[in-house]
């Protein structure tokens, strides 16, 4: 599907994962991302961020472009997918390397639990004590390839959650970009893809809000610009969960694409009038593009939603 008209170089995108199918989360950031773009004129793409086979369901893809067609979003261009961009992963894990700036790794998952080096990142992963940046211990095999995380603090302005600091070698350590099982990591993938697609405002769910400063000390080393970030509060159930797959998460309805739509802009505080419930999906896409407002989105990393309604 595609838009015809752009006022400016504003470039967003929407990018699930095809573990299955969407829920009432994944639209709250469809919605956001997308009337933003419209908000600035701008373009807004569409990704399958399926880099992590393993995870991968099959049909859930073209699930979610049935999903995204039946809610009324259009997307500019073509889809992305990441499964068939490995060599451009690769290419930019070999430019890291020929720069000194990433390194085998021999740790295993119970090597870092059993640690008393490792300690909680910012996440709740486990940062990386550094065991294997001066070398492999002797006798050992790498397993996976690490980013040597940069010293000191990184800072930008998120447009929903306001000033962000990190410093990703002390908070987070130095990270997987290739992981032992031979699969690219999500933080490498993702940037590479936002640099080529020419994404310039990334606007998400807040639980990717601890992935930036790496994305942003990646994009930096790889000489990439860095986009404007937005991330947006993160839909959770009675027990203070993200609504995910994990969770059991209702799918959405394609039957009742209107009353989904209504929710996820109250969700975001835009205050839609009651009345809009009652309307016709083009009418309340309408209403949404014209009364958009990213100020109004709560700077709040979860909210709550009722499951029991149907969300």
């Amino acid at each position: 599907m595609t838009a015809t008209r752009f006022s400016s170089g504003y470039v967003g995108r929407f990018a699930p994962s095809p573990t299955g199918r969407l829920h009432f989360g994944s639209l709250v950031a469809a919605v956001g991302s997308y009337l933003e773009a419209h908000a600035h004129g701008g373009r807004w793409l569409l990704r399958m961020e399926d880099v992590d086979a393993p995870r991968t369901v099959a049909g859930a893809a073209e699930q979610i472009l049935r999903q995204l067609s039946a809610f009324g979003f259009e997307w500019d261009g073509p889809v992305m997918t990441q499964s068939g961009r490995l060599d451009f992963y690769r290419e930019a894990l070999e430019a890291l390397r020929a720069h000194g700036l990433v390194f085998p790794c021999a740790c295993s998952r119970k090597e870092m639990a059993d640690s008393t080096d490792s300690l909680l990142a910012r996440d709740g992963s486990r940062r990386y004590p550094g065991t294997c940046r001066p070398g492999l211990p002797s006798g050992r095999e790498p397993r996976a390839w690490r980013f040597c995380a940069p010293a000191g603090e990184l800072a930008w302005l998120d447009g929903v959650q306001g000033e962000q600091v990190e410093d990703v070698a002390r908070d987070v350590g130095d990270f997987i970009l290739l992981r032992a099982d031979g699969q690219f990591a999500y933080q490498l993938a993702v940037v590479v893809d936002d640099a080529a697609q020419g994404v310039t405002h990334v606007v998400r769910g807040a639980d990717l809000l601890d992935s930036t400063g790496r994305q942003i000390a990646l994009l930096q080393a790889l000489g990439k610009t860095v986009p404007h970030y937005a991330h947006l509060p993160v839909a959770s159930n009675a027990q203070g969960e993200k609504l995910s797959k994990q969770t059991l998460a209702r799918a959405l309805d394609v039957e009742r694409p209107e009353w989904f739509l209504w929710q996820a802009l109250q969700f975001l505080g835009q205050e839609p009038p009651a009345a809009l419930q009652q309307v016709t999906l083009p009418v309340l896409w309408q209403w949404a593009r014209e009364n958009w407002s990213l100020a109004r989105v709560p700077s709040r990393r979860a909210q709550h939603v009722d499951t029991d309604a149907g969300l």
